[in-house]
């Protein structure tokens, strides 16, 4: 099996109330369909446009991605540690693929 397409680095425990940066990596080309390859040929369009957060079932961070983010989009922010609960994570691109991730977030009294 090839190097992980998507890594997320959270804490895995936080206490009630804490404040937790969340960031995560996606391997993807991002590629903006206004380049050529080496023979003349246009490249397609290949790049990913919509990147959400639910945490524990609930919409915390959603951003719309364009060709003017580089490869590789490596995306950063906050949340507030609420509850014990699952984060998933996914990624969707302009051709309908999605891939998701999912981390655990205990919260500590």
């Amino acid at each position: 099996m090839g190097p992980a397409i998507a890594r997320v680095m959270m804490p895995k425990a936080a206490k009630a109330a804490d404040v937790i940066e969340i960031k995560s990596l996606f391997r993807h080309p991002m590629e903006t369909g206004y380049r050529v390859d080496a023979v003349g040929e246009a490249i397609p369009r290949h790049v990913v446009t919509l990147f959400t957060v639910d945490y524990d079932g609930e919409r915390i961070f959603a951003v719309d991605l364009s060709q003017g983010v580089a490869s590789n989009p490596y995306i950063a922010f906050y949340t507030v540690a609420t509850r014990s609960g699952e984060l998933l994570f996914s990624w969707t691109d302009d051709r309908g693929e999605t891939v998701q991730l999912s981390k655990s977030l205990t919260v500590l009294p």
